[in-house]
């Protein structure tokens, strides 16, 4: 989980997972966007209306469009160097 500017990891093993540090630092670009609290107020709003939707806690979590983001790039460690300002955007979806 990544509150700005901590990262809190489960274990200190965590610390070598490549593609999980780079899914964070792709949320503490978000969070800077958004200001931190805009991001958080949006997140939990997207989730809320996420869980309607789906009706299931998983898949809600996993649509927010910033996570879907983080997901989708965590692979690819050189992709906060080339992301555009507010990239979540385009992982907002209906």
């Amino acid at each position: 989980m990544t509150v700005f500017p901590f990262m809190f990891l489960k274990s200190k093993a965590l610390k070598g997972n490549d593609m999980l540090i780079n899914h964070e630092k792709i949320h503490l670009k978000q969070q800077l966007e958004l200001l931190i609290i805009l991001f958080f107020v949006l997140y939990t709003l997207e989730f809320l209306f996420r869980l309607l939707q789906y009706k299931n806690w998983h898949l809600a979590y996993r649509n927010i469009s910033f996570e879907r983001e983080a997901y989708l790039n965590e692979k690819d460690l050189s992709y906060l160097k080339k992301r555009s300002f507010w990239s979540f955007v385009k992982y907002f979806k209906k």
